[in-house]
């Protein structure tokens, strides 16, 4: 059974390889688009929340 990818997952894992957010490979409006930037918010958000406390 193979299923498709999931977009928060996908943009979790490019915000750990550092991929930009403007990287995003959906469609800008779509629901994979929005999922995708979730996911890469939530990484970079808390590594940028972790540099700042200087871990």
């Amino acid at each position: 059974m193979t299923t498709d990818p999931d977009p928060f997952e996908q943009g979790e894992r490019a915000a750990r390889e550092n991929i930009p957010a403007e990287a995003n490979p959906y469609q800008e409006g779509s629901e994979q688009y929005a999922l995708w930037a979730s996911g890469h918010e939530r990484v970079a958000s808390a590594r940028d929340a972790d540099e700042g406390e200087g871990t």
